[in-house]
């Protein structure tokens, strides 16, 4: 096969006219940000925000338009709205993946959805997306309805994790219909792009790409929506943190200072955007060894617990550094799911009950609530 090209892409969307414009979107300058990578195409089209719903036929139309480029795989188009002066404008609130930039009181959520939860740290390498799918299956594991939506757009983790591999559907063209695996339905933008194709896109479109997954899937009736965030406190956290009702805030660190530095950041910006922290989790707290039992504290040990109380917020539980985690996570069938009467679920059914009894204002049954982890 041969390779594709940009100038393939752009005859391509050269054939694709504007209603109302006359004009195709390459002679009205519309198109931005392609990358082509192994036959996988990505690009942006540049929008007037009172136009996102019209628009979104566009974006169909020009998908469709590339995909008939002998040799392309795949093809993802995001609508993003810029105004002339290189700021992004503010779309209504129903415009889907307009890419607006944060704007402080403006918060609305797919109907249906009773809380959306972030889980967050405030720099990579911590376990953010272990935690945040042992979470969401621990929070099914309690009766509930959940979702996840995989918020890391330039490293999506939860197709892997949660097993699932294929494109998502949609009926009428527009609305994606949600993949699903364990019971959690899931969008990422990994089901649209190859595993191992890099996404190289700016900031309005990954604001596009998160208000799409978010706003133009069907949901459904969710009790959870569990928000894996990307890593760090930029453009994409403070969109989710600004324009999201989020119903609260998870911390994910590690216990070493220098990660604590980091997940205080990522803890103070939702405080500045009004967002509840629920808790603060320590991972990789602890290691055990499988032959001895020795007890390693390779990151340190109650850095966050201690952390949590000079921020006064909850300290929600601490989770070993353990090989079956990480190796259950990267099967695609994490150990709350795989193990679930074992002592690494248990730590995790503890966590989501302190969460779901913050959400919910309730307490739960003691039959349902996690049991104490003792290790010896």
């Amino acid at each position: 096969m041969a390779d594709v090209t940009e100038q393939q892409v752009r005859e391509a969307l050269a054939t694709v006219i504007v209603p109302g414009d006359g004009e195709s979107l390459i002679a009205l300058g519309m198109i931005s940000g392609v990358a082509v990578k192994d036959r996988n195409v990505q690009f942006s089209i540049e929008i007037d925000p009172a136009r996102a719903e019209e628009m979104e036929k566009v974006r169909i139309a020009a998908e469709t338009a590339v995909n008939a480029v002998p040799d392309v795989l795949s093809v993802t188009a995001i609508l993003t709205a810029e105004s002339k002066s290189g700021q992004s404008g503010a779309p209504p609130s129903n415009a889907p993946g307009a890419g607006a930039p944060p704007r402080p009181g403006r918060k609305s959520g797919p109907a249906g959805i009773t809380h959306i939860i972030a889980v967050a740290s405030g720099k990579g390498g911590v376990g953010k997306s272990t935690t945040a799918v042992n979470l969401a299956l621990a929070l099914k594991q309690l009766g509930l309805k959940i979702g996840m939506l995989d918020a890391d757009v330039f490293g999506p983790s939860q197709p892997r994790m949660l097993g699932i591999s294929g494109r998502p559907e949609s009926a009428d063209g527009k609305i994606l219909e949600p993949m699903e695996n364990f019971g959690i339905k899931a969008m990422s933008i990994g089901f649209l792009v190859a595993e191992d194709q890099p996404v190289v896109w700016r900031g309005p479109m990954v604001m596009g790409a998160l208000q799409q997954m978010l706003s133009d899937v069907n949901w459904g009736e969710l009790d959870v929506l569990v928000v894996d965030m990307p890593p760090g406190t930029g453009d994409a956290q403070l969109t989710m943190a600004q324009n999201v009702p989020l119903a609260g805030a998870v911390i994910v660190s590690t216990p070493q200072d220098i990660a604590l530095i980091d997940a205080r950041k990522g803890l103070n910006m939702f405080r500045k955007v009004d967002v509840p922290v629920l808790g603060i989790i320590e991972n990789m707290s602890l290691y055990i060894c499988p032959n001895c039992g020795h007890e390693a504290h390779i990151f340190g040990h109650g850095g966050a617990r201690t952390e949590a109380d000079k921020l006064g917020v909850d300290f929600l539980g601490e989770i070993p550094l353990d090989i079956e985690i990480r190796t259950h996570a990267d099967s695609g069938n994490p150990i709350v799911e795989a193990e679930p009467d074992g002592v690494h679920a248990a730590v995790y059914n503890k966590i989501a009950t302190a969460v779901w009894e913050k959400l919910s204002g309730q307490t739960l049954d003691a039959s349902r609530a996690a049991p104490k982890i003792v290790i010896e």
